[in-house]
């Protein structure tokens, strides 16, 4: 049976059918149909911008963001997607805090619906820290189908690590 470790939270009914496309090797086809194209936010310029358009569209009063860019190191060290940070420094007499979204390099290859997906998840920790009820539904107002993107996101994770598995 095929361990599907972004998937473990759902039920055994789903995960069934991930685990039968997998066996009828048409998991990424299925995923293609779903999600053909790839998005052009390729530099960290690009991602900052995209970023703030978002937060201004859904979260006006939430903090400024200081800094959005793409890392490298994310998916392999922290087995994160995406990363908000608070970083505080010293400017003058005061203390401010800087706030930081980062995004794992992998999304500069995927679909648009996956990357806006992972922005506004990370988007939503400037208002909700923790992963609760409020988090989701803050998810789920700046995007409407974000717990079905989650969904296919994670079954993408699983086919791209399938695909590296057969590639080693």
């Amino acid at each position: 049976m095929t361990v599907l470790k972004y998937l473990q939270g759902y039920p055994a009914a789903t995960q069934d059918k991930v685990r039968e496309l997998i066996a009828q090797e048409r998991l990424g086809e299925h995923l293609a149909r779903r999600y053909p194209a790839r998005h052009d936010v390729q530099s960290d310029k690009a991602l900052y911008a995209y970023t703030t358009a978002l937060k201004q569209q859904h979260l006006r009063n939430a903090p400024a963001i200081d800094k959005v860019l793409y890392d490298s190191k994310l998916d392999v060290v922290q087995r994160a997607l995406g990363l908000h940070t608070a970083i505080s420094r010293v400017q003058g007499g005061k203390l401010k805090a800087k706030k930081e979204i980062r995004v794992a390099a992998l999304f500069k290859a995927a679909a648009p619906e996956f990357l806006q997906m992972i922005v506004v998840h990370e988007l939503a920790h400037l208002k909700e820290h923790d992963h609760n009820k409020a988090f989701y539904q803050l998810c789920q107002y700046m995007l409407p189908e974000y717990h079905q993107r989650e969904f296919d996101l994670r079954m993408y994770l699983t086919w791209r690590d399938l695909a590296n598995q057969r590639a080693s």
